[in-house]
């Protein structure tokens, strides 16, 4: 039985990789601010992601716990590697392959691509720096059901819960704070590829899981409140952006300390919005988000190597890569390869995964 798909979160998911290709094209095709302010956050689009799957792997766990369910680390294990391994070693093997194409600078040891650890001392310009991200998400995936089964056998009460999610999410601030001093008020890639600088922004999503399973009264409530909900996110959203791109605000401690936990935080109110039927973000359907939401895990991947191949084709041959024109073709070019991926690689392993580890039947959909 397929999960039902939720409009809002579809269209949360599909701005997600939306911006992303924006800032990718910036910085690999254009070379130029094509999009403007839109390409400037381009980058909040992967903040987006992390609070999105903070929610989605969050409400599956914790719904089980809610239920006095046992997880099976074994099932779980399996259902996230056949998720995401397939995709990632296809492209992964890309890059091996054709490394003067699509490498970098330099590029990280095999072992650290095939354990997700690359993120660990990567640098700008370094091959397949997007990564990044997958080792992040990877990592959490590794410890939140791990912590999550521990406190359910000691029987843990949910406030201790609370307690480790927000000292986890101060730890994340403290490590910003303390990275950003040593650096001389340098904002570098040791800060911006850390699993330790950037873990917390998955904590937003799994405090809504944690909400929604423990504390139904109160999720109820917020709920009702969908529009609210809906301004007051991207009011917050748009603040932090401006002061995040703001060259006066941005070289701040408390801006770079507090940061990315703040814009996750503004993404999790948006993403309660998506949640709740009293929100527009909810009820509105647009075209297309919903596919472009289920090809996005491919379409991050493959995205950036076709516009960097693309790139050098157009600035060796003086094409204007700012036409309309081009900028449409160029990133149905992206879309088109992470749907390809998709159909070739992703959807046959998904319907594997479902052959062999089925999972729970619920409303909310799976990530």
């Amino acid at each position: 039985m397929q999960a039902k798909r939720i409009n809002g979160l579809d269209t949360l998911r599909a701005l997600a990789i939306l911006l992303v290709l924006m800032s990718h094209y910036c910085g690999f095709v254009s070379k130029h601010q094509t999009f403007g302010f839109a390409g400037d956050i381009g980058w909040a689009g992967v903040d987006l992601f992390f609070v999105l799957s903070g929610y989605l792997i969050g409400n599956q766990i914790m719904s089980a716990a809610a239920k006095g369910q046992a997880l099976s680390l074994k099932n779980f294990f399996a259902r996230r590697l056949l998720r995401t391994l397939p995709n990632y070693y296809v492209v992964l093997a890309a890059y091996f392959i054709f490394p003067v194409a699509l490498g970098g600078r330099s590029t990280s040891s095999l072992w650290q691509f095939l354990t997700f650890t690359q993120n660990i001392g990567l640098e700008y310009g370094q091959t397949f720096t997007h990564s990044w991200s997958l080792c992040i998400e990877e990592q959490f995936y590794l410890i939140l059901p791990i912590v999550s089964v521990v406190l359910v056998r000691l029987k843990s009460p949910i406030w201790l819960a609370w307690g480790l999610l927000i000292a986890a999410i101060g730890s994340g601030m403290a490590f910003r704070a303390v990275a950003y001093m040593h650096g001389h008020g340098a904002f570098d890639a040791e800060v911006y590829y850390s699993s330790f600088g950037r873990f917390d922004e998955l904590l937003p999503g799994v405090a809504i899981a944690m909400l929604k399973n423990f504390h139904a009264s109160l999720y109820d409530r917020l709920m009702r409140h969908g529009q609210a909900l809906l301004i007051t996110g991207l009011l917050a959203t748009g603040s932090v952006l401006y002061c995040i791109n703001n060259d006066d605000y941005n070289k701040l401690l408390i801006v770079n300390s507090l940061g990315f936990s703040l814009i996750a935080i503004s993404f999790a109110i948006l993403t309660f919005a998506a949640l709740s039927p009293n929100s527009y973000l909810h009820r509105l359907r647009l075209p297309g988000a919903a596919q472009l939401a289920l090809w996005s895990y491919a379409v991050y991947l493959v995205h950036k190597p076709v516009f960097m191949l693309i790139g050098e084709q157009l600035a060796k041959r003086h094409i204007n890569a700012n036409a309309p024109l081009t900028i449409v073709l160029v990133t149905a070019a992206g879309i088109f390869g992470g749907w390809l991926l998709y159909r070739m690689v992703e959807r046959p392993f998904m319907q594997i995964r479902e052959k062999w580890f089925p999972g729970p039947n619920q409303r909310a959909q799976i990530n």
